[in-house]
């Protein structure tokens, strides 16, 4: 896996840009493939691009295309927002980052700006990302206008919360300090951080926020008349030439931007002079007001002199011009090397960089977010394509899911049921399918139903099955289907949105049977929590298991939940939590932690433990201290079913949790039971963990 840094703020104008440039430029120096990435950008103006990615891609000369640097404009997002699609903004943000991934050893991930002040979600929105992205945070703070308490203040809130969602904050950055402020800053810093985290503090360089003559131009819409080749040039204060020349050349400083009206010939001539006198000081322009263009004569002597700075004609008033050039917000674009070269200079001054680069080389995440889990599902499921049978084809919601599941490429779909009937009801549900793409089977109409019959009661004669019994059972969905996948024209099936559990898998258990090894089938459950995702098992096949199939049941979920990504750390639920109860119950589930101990002793294993035990660590650590799973488990086993079956809904319906699943565990091959109040999604993803199971898993 890739590693990557999210740059974020906490307030407009912050200087995020020069930690940007700096910090690439110290990647580079250490790493050969460095991406750049923004998950959301301003809405550009028409025909120009995002300057943030403009200026990171053209100056460090980086390989990636521009629309794939980015993955939605503010707009976007306050669109799917407003619609309740929030979702899917991190649905896309992921796919875009993880295109990225593939390519780079590292990505810098830049936040957004906020430039719409007050914007209270915007915040909440970059901590989002970063936790889905499962990448370590830097935050930056403006010192402008802040004290040194604001700042610290502000940028320990902002720590918190990124730590509260399980984002680690690899640093925390002051910019635009008040020179001379830094070692009371430094101060204040230990007194809220102490060692927690790298403190990063760069004072106030001038030179970066004055702005350019090119930004005030864009500003004020104006018109250069001359030296368009010195745009680049940075204003360093600004005056107005309003009062007498010989009073006015008193006032001029080092790179002065000159303010002036158009018909003050006096002005501009005696600025000319003065720029080119080695008794006064350069000058980086002249602005001229009032939409008034120089007379003839004097745009004449202009023409022949040898400028090092432009001169822009502008329709304001003077004085509205000055406030605002005063207002402006400087920003670091391509083209402005002197900026650009100043902020890296600056950052490598005031950062230690074995101090910050150290940790971003070697972070590790911890966990997976719902949404990654569910991008990771759908990009194993696309690896290597496979086929999957649903019985239930005229149901309205495997309808819907064959549509998704079509729409996105990921797997091969067969429908069972009457061919007329079901594009009848997709038909009168304005559902899209394609049925040219999705074969419909009748088993009665199947070229294969005789076959089928006769490998069934071949498989089955020994308990009395005849042929008349066979042809019965083969004109059964989930029988047909199940054979479907014995005789290996599908690789998978999905059942149970109008079956019952005992009717989906009866088949399986008669013909496809269990793994070597393996004697009982039993299910997980993945719940998408808010901020991770735990494997639930068995809620769903085995009422009372004994010690030893509970212990079957812990090391198949175990496995399962290494197999798709989530490290194994397993509890073995009871009423009480280590030795401390007493009972025929618990004592099963001590028992069973012991035979897994035994089984498998590179599992993390805990039990009996309570369930709140299980998952909150500082229960956890009050009752089981030395547990390397209490407060973290992953994997949750339940006594019985009806304990597991009940805590999967109530959590699932108390928390707005996704769970995905059951997903049958043992089985040769893939057959998953879905639930009568299943939805859509649940169908969906069921579909795509069936395929990744046929995978090989």
């Amino acid at each position: 896996m890739s590693k990557a840094v999210y740059i974020a703020t906490i307030e407009p104008n912050s200087g995020k840009s020069l930690v940007v440039l700096g910090l690439m430029r110290m990647l580079l120096g250490k790493i050969a493939r460095v991406g750049y990435f923004r998950p959301i950008i301003d809405d550009p103006k028409e025909g120009e691009v995002d300057n943030h990615i403009n200026t990171i891609i053209s100056h460090f000369e980086l390989d990636i295309n521009f629309k794939k640097a980015y993955a939605f404009t503010r707009s976007e997002v306050l669109q799917k927002h407003n619609q309740g699609k929030s979702g899917e903004i991190i649905d896309v943000i992921i796919q875009k980052y993880k295109n990225l991934e593939e390519k780079f050893d590292f990505i810098l991930v830049e936040g957004t700006d906020f430039s719409d002040e007050g914007n209270i979600i915007e915040f909440d929105i970059n901590v989002v990302i970063a936790r889905n992205l499962g990448i370590p945070a830097i935050i930056v703070a403006s010192g402008i206008g802040n004290t040194n308490e604001e700042i610290t203040g502000n940028l320990k809130l902002a720590y918190d919360t990124f730590h509260s969602k399980d984002v680690e904050v690899l640093a925390v950055l002051a910019n635009k300090v008040d020179p001379g402020c830094e070692e009371k800053l430094k101060v204040a810093f230990q007194k809220d951080f102490g060692d927690a985290v790298e403190q990063i503090i760069i004072p106030r360089v001038y030179s970066l926020i004055n702005p350019t003559i090119k930004e005030v131009v864009e500003e004020l819409e104006g018109t250069v008349l001359f030296g368009k080749e010195f745009l680049n040039n940075q204003a360093g204060s600004f005056g107005v030439g309003a009062m007498q020349l010989r009073n006015y050349l008193t006032h001029l400083s080092d790179n002065s931007l000159v303010i002036t009206p158009g018909d003050r010939a006096d002005i501009i001539l005696g600025v000319l002079q003065a720029n080119i006198s080695d008794n006064y000081p350069k000058i980086s322009g002249i602005i001229l007001t009032g939409g008034i263009r120089p007379e003839e004569a004097i745009i004449k002597l202009i023409e022949g002199v040898s400028l090092s700075f432009p001169i822009i004609l502008v329709p304001q008033g003077t004085f509205s011009v000055a406030n605002k050039v005063g207002a402006i917000k400087t920003k670091i674009y391509a083209e402005n090397l002197q900026k650009i070269n100043t902020s890296i200079s600056v950052f490598g001054q005031y950062v230690d960089e074995d101090r910050l680069i150290d940790p971003l080389i070697t972070f590790e995440p911890e966990g997976l977010t719902p949404r990654m889990f569910q991008y990771n599902l759908l990009k194993r499921a696309l690896q290597h394509k496979k086929h999957i049978v649903l019985p239930e084809g005229s149901d309205e919601r495997i309808l819907r899911a064959t549509s998704r599941l079509i729409a996105s490429d990921v797997v091969d779909i067969t429908l069972i049921g009457e061919e007329k009937k079901i594009k009848s009801k997709a038909t009168k549900l304005d559902i899209p399918i394609d049925f040219s793409k999705v074969p419909i089977v009748s088993p009665t109409e199947s070229p294969y139903y005789d076959e089928y019959v006769q490998t069934f009661y071949e498989l089955r004669k020994h308990k009395n099955v005849n042929m008349d019994m066979a042809r019965d059972m083969m004109v059964d969905v989930s029988y047909f289907g199940t054979m479907m996948i014995y005789k290996g024209h599908a690789d998978g099936m999905v059942s149970g949105a109008i079956h019952t559990t005992q009717h989906t898998i009866r088949p399986a258990l008669q013909f496809i049977k269990t793994k070597p090894g393996v004697k009982v089938v039993s299910s997980v459950f993945f719940m998408c929590l808010e901020d991770r995702v735990s494997v639930f098992g068995d809620c769903a096949i085995n009422p009372n298991p004994d010690a030893e199939q509970l212990a079957e049941i812990a090391i198949s979920s175990a496995d399962s939940a290494a197999a798709f990504g989530i490290e194994p750390k397993v509890a073995m639920l009871s009423y009480s939590s280590g030795t401390s109860g007493k009972g025929a119950d618990v004592e099963v589930v001590r028992e069973a932690t012991a035979i897994v101990k035994e089984k498998r002793p590179d599992l993390k294993i805990e039990g009996p433990i309570q369930y709140d035990a299980a998952v909150d660590m500082k229960v956890g650590k009050s009752k089981l201290p030395d547990s390397e799973v209490a407060g973290q488990a992953s994997v949750l086993i339940f006594p019985d079913l009806n304990t597991g079956n009940n805590t999967y809904k109530a959590v699932q319906r108390e928390t707005g949790a996704l769970a995905i699943g059951p997903m049958l565990q043992g089985l040769n091959k893939p057959v998953n039971d879905l639930s009568r109040g299943c939805t859509v999604d649940d169908v969906y993803n069921t579909v795509i963990i069936t395929a990744i199971q046929a995978q090989g898993l």
